[in-house]
């Protein structure tokens, strides 16, 4: 089981030391950051979390006491109920320990139980064919295919825009229980 926690400036050395290359900072962050990530950035990520009528939720995931990811829950709506995941990383040596998933139910939790919102959306490059299959396990559809939406050395790449309602997320068996201290 993963649970969420706040992101800190603590936390900031070892997200950098995943992102180790320009396509790895696009996957996760899109145009957001400039490689190489570095403190400034981040500080700068933080702050606007951390105001008082932030619209973001930026979460370290965990496992057994240690960090395994990194996930945001930003662009909350609470007029329109809705919000949108992003700035999705597991840790290289975390890979293929369903920690995606859990961390994915995790926050959607959130979404859902606590801010009591109604659409989550998300987007996801259409050549990372792991990411694709845990949110569809999680409920999320494909809604469209944005063409050419970031170039990472001279290549295009395309986005798979997704998104999951709380109804259908409620109608998922066996929902795990929310395990966050955001």
């Amino acid at each position: 089981m993963v649970r969420l926690e706040p992101f800190t400036e603590k936390d900031f050395d070892l997200l950098i030391s995943w992102i180790s290359t320009p396509e790895l900072m696009v996957q996760w962050s899109g145009a957001h950051f400039k490689f190489p990530l570095n403190h400034e950035q981040l500080a700068k990520y933080i702050r606007s979390a951390n105001l008082e009528t932030s619209s973001e939720y930026i979460c370290k995931v965990l496992a057994n006491d240690e960090i395994v990811g990194h996930i945001s829950l930003g662009r909350v709506d609470r007029v329109n109920e809705t919000a949108r995941i992003g700035k999705v990383f597991i840790s290289p040596t975390a890979r293929g320990k369903g920690y995606a998933s859990e961390m994915i139910h995790q926050i959607l939790n959130l979404a859902f139980q606590e801010l009591k919102l109604n659409r989550i959306s998300l987007g996801v490059f259409d050549f990372n064919l792991p990411a694709i299959k845990i949110y569809e396990r999680a409920g999320f559809q494909k809604e469209g295919l944005l063409r050419q939406t970031n170039k990472v050395r001279n290549k295009y790449w395309n986005l798979i825009e997704m998104s999951i309602l709380k109804a259908e997320w409620l109608a998922r068996p066996g929902l795990m229980g929310i395990q966050s201290n955001i």
